[in-house]
């Protein structure tokens, strides 16, 4: 039996070693990610790391050499226009906003994708600019009401349920980063009839 397992190992073909990295596969793999998905300048830099770190693992090579081919390649993708940090946090904040989610966990998410706060704030203003009145206590207040809608807080809550877990709902928009009483105005709001 241990003379059939040997003979079954030496069959096998040694796992394919990958080739190179060059600036070709770089740019084949920028393309084949910013077609999938939308991505900072931050996101397109790790994930090219990501591939050199795991090609040059396989082939037993030093990452570091090929850091300037990374930079070279994401600098092409900026000039053609394939990343944009700016249209890329406003698409996010439009999602972001849409799902309820505060100013503070705007910046907070999209810091952590690598977006300089600069960008961040200065896309935040526009929306405050582009809304009624300039108003970005409204953008909020919508913010926070669909929160509060998509996990069943407050006027969204059971009715039964609603007094004995009022202040497990505030913590929870303080958590999601609204202010109290913003969370208090909307978590003690009567449930509107179209709510339901």
């Amino acid at each position: 039996m241990a003379s059939d397992e040997l003979e079954i190992r030496q069959n096998v073909a040694p796992p394919d070693v990958p080739k190179p990295v060059t600036s070709a596969y770089l740019e084949r793999a920028a393309l084949h990610y910013l077609e999938r998905y939308s991505a900072s300048v931050s996101m397109l830099r790790r994930t090219l790391a990501r591939r050199v770190q795991k090609r040059c693992r396989l082939r037993g090579e030093d990452p570091a050499a090929f850091a300037d081919l990374v930079e070279a390649t994401v600098t092409r993708a900026v000039s053609a226009g394939l990343v944009d940090d700016s249209r890329f946090t406003e698409a996010r904040i439009a999602s972001l906003r849409r799902r309820g989610a505060s100013s503070r966990a705007v910046s907070a998410k999209l810091s952590a994708k690598g977006i300089a706060r600069e960008i961040v704030a200065a896309a935040l203003e526009r929306e405050r600019d582009a809304a009624e009145e300039g108003d970005g206590a409204a953008i909020e207040e919508d913010a926070a009401r669909a929160y509060a809608r998509r996990r069943r807080l407050g006027p969204w809550r059971q009715p039964h349920l609603r007094s004995q877990q009022r202040d497990r709902d505030l913590a929870a928009m303080a958590r999601a980063g609204f202010p109290y009483s913003l969370a208090s105005r909307i978590v003690d709001a009567e449930p509107a009839a179209d709510d339901e």
